[in-house]
């Protein structure tokens, strides 16, 4: 049956000669796989950057619920960034995000929401002139909440660690920051606050593990 769908990519695999399979979240199914075929032909070169991963998505797809692999009808950008790839630090924090929603990101529940908060987020980062830097310690607060173990205090976050009191008061105000919001903190105390709040999913997610970009985020924030 034919569904309409928006969708923002997770990864692709290639797939034999010239085709992929992707991984997409959807907000009508949540997250989902797809064969696309002919993709990664000489002919069809243009048609892969459709696929790479954080690409905003309006998509007309097969869904069979039983099946492990579906198949996309029509597919078209549902937004085009203009500053996340040409931006190394925004680059930077897209690389991160994306591996950490590569890990934690499985459930289908509540697939309208994430996908509405996903899109708005990463539109969002595009669109940021300055001040950024925090945005991928707000944006991970934010996502605990749509994942069911939500961080609304600071001792949420902590758990058994210990921070100091001008930590704390950074996190409570992350905890309740948007976007826009500029938090002054020192690239020591941004590098702390995030390995908190990596500790903090890590507490909850068993499937966590070693972020990999996590130096080049590092390197490139300073």
């Amino acid at each position: 049956m034919l569904h309409k769908t928006r969708g923002i990519v997770f990864r692709f695999t290639r797939y034999g000669e010239t085709s992929i399979i992707v991984n997409v979240f959807t907000e009508a199914f949540g997250l989902q796989t797809y064969i696309a075929n002919g993709v990664r032909s000489k002919s069809s070169r243009n048609k892969i950057a459709l696929y790479q991963p954080l690409t905003l998505l309006d998509l007309v797809v097969y869904h069979r619920p039983q099946a492990n692999i579906n198949r996309i009808k029509e597919i078209k950008c549902l937004y085009a960034y203009k500053t996340l790839a040409t931006d190394v630090r925004k680059s930077a924090i897209a690389m991160f995000l994306n591996e950490v929603l590569n890990k934690v990101v499985k459930d289908e529940s509540h697939a309208q929401e994430i996908a509405d908060f996903l899109i708005a987020s990463f539109i969002a980062l595009d669109t940021q002139i300055a001040q950024f830097e925090n945005f991928h310690l707000i944006f991970l607060v934010q996502l605990s909440r749509f994942l069911g173990f939500g961080a609304h205090h600071v001792d949420e976050v902590l758990g058994p660690r210990l921070a100091n009191p001008l930590v704390e008061e950074i996190i409570r105000r992350l905890l309740v920051a948007d976007y826009a919001e500029v938090i002054a903190m020192t690239n020591v105390q941004r590098r702390e606050i995030l390995e908190l709040i990596i500790s903090f999913f890590a507490d909850h997610i068993e499937t966590m593990g070693e972020i990999r970009s996590l130096q080049i985020l590092r390197e490139v924030m300073g």
